[in-house]
């Protein structure tokens, strides 16, 4: 009898506390949000391209001027 209650008592240890992956994956993101691992993201992209091409068009012009 003891032996049997012990194993069940170990196969619990290894029960997950969210009965799907949606409520785990919720549960993740309302815990990274806490963290403020989602917090407001910069976006230089547009900055970056703008620059890129006027260095390209500047070294066409160079080059075929």
């Amino acid at each position: 009898m003891a032996l049997e209650a012990a194993a069940a008592s170990a196969r619990g240890g290894f029960a997950c506390m969210f009965s799907s992956s949606d409520e785990y994956e919720n549960a993740l993101i309302m815990e990274r949000r806490a963290q403020g691992l989602y917090g407001r993201q910069r976006h230089h992209w547009p900055a970056v391209m703008f620059i890129g091409c006027v260095l390209a068009v500047a070294a066409t012009v160079l080059l075929l001027g």
